[in-house]
């Protein structure tokens, strides 16, 4: 899970664009060690620049075509990761946390368009926000990770769920339920308390006796505080290119949103539950993966790539990045679940499903930065914008550029040429426009196979 609004848990994407993107479409290698040795070579290039360490799960039709760890569970000790190491899963937990509420409206014990007040009657709003807002995040509730207080308080110190709620509960609501899609862990908080009414247990209990006993997910859980959990992977990041620890973070304060930890197989032991009713009936499955707004179910993203169906999402939390994309129509799922936060797992994923269904990809490798002469970067100084609510603001300090998208954090861009720059923590790149008489007047981000141009106003 990660406090960034914009980026979505879908593919990180620097502008919540679109997520998966469609390319094209043909057949996956020719066998099985072909394919294995394609995966192998295209993660250990991201292993080799420092921006991936975790495990890859790749399977279709029922077999499961590589389960594989790289990198180091704990970089202290030398502990490399394997397939049976445990991770922070973030944000998919929220798809766990969804099919926990069509587990409970199957048995009639709720429904999806209940309003809140029947479980909250003291909630603000209750009587306009339905649990089927909370699932598809058009409630207009407010991210509380967005809030003052998060990264101080509450990411770092103890907080029970009742204590977290009132860090939101009063503020207004951003739009009417029901308008419109903006990504909120708040709702999903609040759908784990009504998991927690309705059944007289914790979402910890409900979650572990209700899913991952009955799938035999013997090494997932809820992460409890001070809790150690025997082959669970730390989570790092990198500064100036030297492997450090992420920053500290009580996960569990994140219940519903994005508490639970898991492996790679067994979330496809997970994967292969969807394709059938032991949990729930077809019907509920269809709901869950059917597009409410921007492309978003109930816990899944819902999306085309290489003209296929692919429901998915990823998870980020600090020292963690998570994705798990399937493949319904074609019964090929893919997992990485990686313990370093630079690692661009959308991209990976989408590079992966490339690889299985034989379409064009490229082998990762190191960009090289070049100088500019600090005179040219003066030139690209300024607001562009791409709509009359979202806009790029580039600014030079020490000679470096930095671009700050409208509600984000301002991140740093590196020459490769002297009008094309390019983002390490994101997959992007923005090249500067100039018009024959050498002004500046536009920029050009690409990202996920897109472009999206920004005017220059300022």
């Amino acid at each position: 899970m990660n406090h960034k609004k914009k980026q979505t848990l879908y593919f990180s994407l620097i502008i919540s664009l679109l997520v998966f993107i469609p390319l094209s479409t043909t057949l996956y290698a020719k066998t099985k060690k072909d394919f294995k040795n394609k995966v192998d070579q295209y993660i250990t290039a991201y292993v080799n620049m420092n921006q991936f360490s975790g495990s890859v799960l790749i399977a279709q039709n029922g077999r499961i075509l590589i389960s594989k760890g790289y990198g180091m569970a704990n970089y202290e000790h030398e502990v490399p990761n394997n397939s049976q190491t445990k991770f922070r899963i973030g944000s998919l937990t929220k798809q766990f946390t969804a099919m926990a509420i069509m587990m409970l409206e199957e048995q009639e014990l709720l429904s999806i368009n209940d309003y809140l007040k029947e479980y909250m009657p003291d909630y603000p709003n209750g009587d306009k926000i339905k649990i089927k807002h909370l699932l598809t995040h058009t409630s207009g509730i407010p991210d509380h990770t967005e809030l003052p207080g998060f990264n101080k308080e509450r990411r770092v110190y103890q907080y029970d769920v009742v204590k977290t709620i009132e860090a939101f509960k009063n503020k207004p609501l951003e739009f009417t339920p029901g308008e419109k899609f903006n990504y909120s862990n708040s709702g999903y908080i609040l759908l784990g308390c009504i998991i927690e009414t309705v059944t007289q247990m914790s979402y910890e209990d409900f979650v572990v006796k209700h899913i991952f006993k009955s799938l035999n997910m013997a090494h997932s859980g809820y992460e409890s505080y001070r809790e150690i959990i025997k082959h669970q992977a730390n989570g790092y990041s990198i500064k100036n290119k030297e492997i450090i620890k992420a920053e500290y973070r009580i996960i569990s304060n994140a219940h519903a949103s994005g508490a639970l930890y898991s492996t790679v197989e067994d979330l496809y032991l997970w994967d292969r539950a969807l394709y059938t009713e032991k949990l729930i009936k077809k019907s509920s499955l269809q709901k869950m993966f059917t597009p409410f707004k921007d492309q978003y179910g109930y816990g899944w993203g819902i999306v085309k790539l290489f003209n296929r169906r692919m429901v998915g999402h990823n998870g980020e939390t600090e020292g963690f990045r998570l994705n798990i994309s399937r493949f319904i129509d074609d019964d090929a799922c893919i997992i990485i679940l990686s313990n370093f936060e630079q690692t661009p797992v959308g991209k990976i994923s989408a590079d992966l499903a490339a690889i299985l269904f034989g379409e064009p990809y490229t082998i990762p490798k190191a960009k090289q930065t070049i100088k500019v002469n600090p005179k040219i970067l003066n030139d690209y100084v300024g607001e562009y914008e791409v709509s009359p609510k979202f806009s790029f603001t580039i600014t030079k300090e020490n000679n470096q550029l930095f671009c700050q998208p409208t509600g984000q954090d301002k991140l740093e861009i590196y020459p490769e040429s002297e009008t094309t720059f390019f983002l390490k923590k994101i997959d992007a790149q923005i090249s500067f426009i100039r018009e024959e008489n050498g002004d500046v007047k536009k920029l050009i981000l690409y990202q996920g196979g897109q472009e999206v141009q920004a005017q220059k106003i300022k």
